[in-house]
């Protein structure tokens, strides 16, 4: 598959300080350079997750929807936290933290340039959308039923988990949009309040076989940071379920987390499946060698 030349596009926030994957607006004292249209877009992010989950800082956010009464194969408020991977799934490290509901890359928060593409408001709509919902974790739209994310550390590296509830037709449409990504938003170019321009490339990426659907996007985005060049890879998979999805992003300045990804998807698609059956996941990890 050809790359069409990279395109400009306009951020509204600052580049991501080396060293660090994701930029909390909670916790960040601007970096230097950051305008108030930086903060605002930040902030607005941080209260439209925030609204949606009614949760506070500090644990597995959920929606209001769903009862420990539900029937089974529908996903409860309970259920999809327990669904959620526990460090015991993860190899390598990987440490919990209790403020994944506010990680922001603030790379990822840009405004595409419409007259830059060939099929024009289309393209550039679909790669905004990719934009907006990695700064916002929500690529497969907002969820209809409960919702639970978490999140890990390893070095300067993150990954971060969502399990929820969706309407069904949207969810499968969400899905066949993640796998046009790659040809629809091969290449592009992002440029932020400063003139200084990014590339951003999406290639596929697979997804062990598991559920009833499931896609996978690897994406770079190689721009400057402190006038020093750096690259921030992430890999994404989403799995359906019934009508509940997982979604596991992983990545960093030093490089992608695929063998992460993978065992995040395989780990987290049992504890899913699991609870759909009216169990209780494992403490210990049961599907791996």
């Amino acid at each position: 598959m050809s790359r069409r030349p990279s395109h400009p596009v306009r951020l509204l926030a600052s580049a991501l300080a080396a060293g660090a994957l994701l930029t909390t607006a909670a916790c960040s004292d601007g970096g230097g350079s950051d305008g108030a249209s930086d903060t605002a877009a930040e902030q607005a992010g941080i209260a439209e997750r925030n609204a949606a989950t009614q949760t506070p800082s500090g644990s597995p956010t959920t929606s209001p929807t769903g009862s420990p009464s539900a029937s089974p194969g529908t996903l409860t408020e309970s259920g999809a936290k327990a669904a959620l991977l526990t460090e015991a799934d993860l190899e390598g490290g990987w440490n919990q933290v209790e403020d994944a509901d506010k990680w922001r890359d603030r790379l990822l928060v840009g405004e595409v340039d419409v007259a830059a593409f060939l099929s024009a408001k289309a393209e550039a709509a679909e790669c905004r959308q990719l934009i907006d919902g990695l700064y916002r974790d929500n690529l497969l739209g907002e969820p209809s039923g409960p919702s639970a994310l978490t999140g890990f550390e390893q070095g300067d590296s993150r990954l971060l988990e969502q399990v929820a509830g969706y309407d069904r037709a949207g969810l499968d449409d969400r899905l066949k949009w993640l796998d046009s990504l790659p040809q629809t938003c091969d290449e592009f170019t992002v440029t932020d309040s400063d003139g200084n321009k990014r590339t951003v490339q999406v290639t596929e990426a697979s997804v062990p076989d598991v559920g009833d659907a499931r896609e996978g996007v690897h994406v770079t985005v190689q721009g400057n940071a402190d006038a020093t060049p750096v690259t921030l890879t992430l890999d994404i998979a989403a799995v359906r379920v019934g009508t509940s999805a997982l979604t596991v992003t992983s990545g960093g300045l030093d490089g992608g987390q695929a063998s992460s990804v993978e065992r995040g998807v395989r780990q987290g698609t049992e504890r899913l499946q699991t609870v759909l059956d009216g169990g209780t996941p494992s403490p210990q990890p049961t599907n791996l060698d």
